[in-house]
C-alpha cells in the first residue's frame, strides 16, 4: 500500500497540526508525503543525519534517544501515532542532534521539507501552529529536565503512572493504557535502572497503591499515590482502592 492507496488528505486533517489548512493545503502536502514503513528496531533516523521531510507517525511507536560512545543509552522521549518524530531540524537547516529508532512495527508519513515550508509561508496561521508545536514540545522536554533534576526517582515513577492514568478512561471501570515500551525503556525514559524502577513498583504495590499483573499496572488508588512520599523499599498499611486505571507495560 503506498500513499495513493491511503486518504492522506483527510488523514492530514485529523492532526492537531495541520487542522484548519483547508482542502487544498492538504492536497499539497498529501502529494509532498511519502510513506516509510519501518519493522521493530529499525532506525528512522541517526545523530548527524540531515532532516528533508518532517516524519510523523501514522502507526507503531518511536523513542528518541540520546548514546554515549560506549553504548549508553539516554531515552528522551517516546513518541506514537499523530505525532512528529522531531520538527526543529526542518527548520534550523541542521542536522538531528539525537537517534530515532521504532520500537514496533511502524508506519511514518514523511512530508517534504519544502512543502511543509510553502504552506508556513503562505499561512500565517500555520506558521504560528507550527510555531506553538515546536514550542510544546520544548516544554515538555524542559519538564523532562526539570523532573530529572529536581525530583527524586520514586517520584519520577509516581508522576509517570498519573501522567498514563490521566490518558486513560478515567470513567471506565478498569481503564488499560498500553504501552508498546519494554520496562528497561520506561527506566531510561526516567532515569532509573530497571531494578531501581521495579523496587519502586513493588513498594507501591506493598501500600495497596497498585497492583502488578505480569505486564499490568492497575492503579487502585489514584489520590493516596499521588501523596505518596514515596521512599524507596517503603512499606505500610494497605490503602482501600479508590480508582481505577491500567498502565501496560510490554
Amino acid at each position: 500500500m503506498g500513499c495513493r492507496d491511503l486518504d492522506l488528505p483527510r488523514y492530514l486533517s485529523t492532526l492537531p497540526l495541520f487542522e484548519g489548512l483547508g482542502q487544498p493545503a492538504w492536497a499539497r502536502l498529501a502529494d509532498a508525503c511519502r510513506l516509510q514503513r519501518l519493522t521493530r528496531h529499525d532506525m528512522v533516523f541517526r545523530a548527524g543525519d540531515p532532516c528533508p521531510a518532517l516524519p510523523v507517525v501514522m502507526t507503531g511507536q518511536v523513542k528518541l534517544y540520546a548514546a554515549s560512545s560506549a553504548g549508553q543509552e539516554k531515552v528522551i522521549e517516546l513518541v506514537g501515532p499523530g505525532t512528529c518524530v522531531e520538527q526543529a531540524p526542518l527548520f534550523t537547516g541542521t542536522a538531528h542532534l539525537v537517534h530515532a529508532r521504532a520500537l514496533t512495527d511502524t508506519l511514518l508519513i514523511m512530508v517534504a521539507k519544502e512543502a511543509v515550508v510553502e504552506e508556513i509561508g503562505s499561512d500565517p496561521r500555520f506558521a504560528l501552529r507550527m510555531l506553538g508545536s515546536v514550542s510544546q514540545r520544548l516544554d515538555g522536554l524542559l519538564q523532562h529536565v526539570q523532573a530529572d533534576t529536581l525530583h527524586s526517582g520514586p517520584r519520577r515513577v509516581v508522576d509517570f503512572l498519573l501522567r498514563q492514568r490521566r490518558h486513560a478512561d478515567r470513567d471506565a471501570a478498569a481503564a488499560t493504557v498500553s504501552l508498546q515500551a519494554s520496562k528497561a525503556t520506561i527506566a531510561s525514559l526516567l532515569s532509573v535502572t530497571p531494578e531501581y524502577l521495579s523496587r519502586v513498583l513493588r513498594s507501591l504495590e506493598a501500600e495497596a497503591l497498585i497492583r502488578m499483573d505480569r505486564r499490568d499496572i492497575r492503579i487502585l488508588d489514584a489520590p493516596g499515590l499521588s501523596a505518596w512520599p514515596a521512599p524507596a523499599g517503603a512499606r505500610g498499611p494497605g490503602r482501600r482502592a479508590a480508582t481505577s486505571a491500567g498502565v501496560h507495560l510490554c
